[in-house]
């Protein structure tokens, strides 16, 4: 079950922001997190989302590639966190600020820190765009999309993982 509603500013229920009378509800039009990462905005799919917690320290795995914070023990699990902004190039997340998006991988939860959460936005798949091969995101960018005045970059999130944890 999701607990995105501990997180502040993301708990409101879409009809009363008016979306499921503007888009509806279904696979066409797909809820996005959006949230700010290396200097970018980026998105994922709200329905792979399983909760959002404040950023902590992370115990460091030696060997580990540079944006893998490390392990945090989450109510009796360990679940593995990787720093977005430095998978995306940009510098890491400081210890205290920032968020933890905690993703449902395959067989495991893993944790994605991020810079900021900004928002939760449906759109239609039709307004999402193809990603840009060039832009430096190796592959881990599924399309591009505008929300208000901003270019948001669509993430592949099961990609980043398995990346991760090859």
């Amino acid at each position: 079950m999701r607990d995105v509603a501990q997180t502040p500013g993301l708990d409101e229920p879409e009809e009363a922001l008016g979306f499921e009378h503007a888009i509806g509800n279904s696979a066409e039009a797909p809820r996005l997190l959006v949230f700010a990462a290396a200097g970018r905005t980026c998105a994922c799919e709200l329905s792979g989302v399983r909760e959002i917690i404040p950023n902590r320290r992370a115990t460091p795995l030696p060997g580990a590639p540079p944006f893998v914070n490390g392990l945090i023990n989450l109510r009796g699990s360990i679940v593995t966190v990787l720093d977005l902004s430095v998978r995306l190039g940009g510098p890491p997340v400081p210890e205290g600020r920032g968020s933890i998006i905690l993703v449902d991988a395959v067989t495991k939860v893993v944790g994605l820190t991020v810079d900021e959460l900004r928002d939760v936005q449906r759109v239609l798949r039709s307004d999402i765009g193809p990603a840009d091969k060039s832009g430096g995101e190796d592959g881990l960018a599924s399309g591009v999309l505008r929300v208000g005045d901003e270019v948001v970059v669509l993430l592949d999130v099961a990609r980043i993982i398995a990346h991760a944890l090859l």
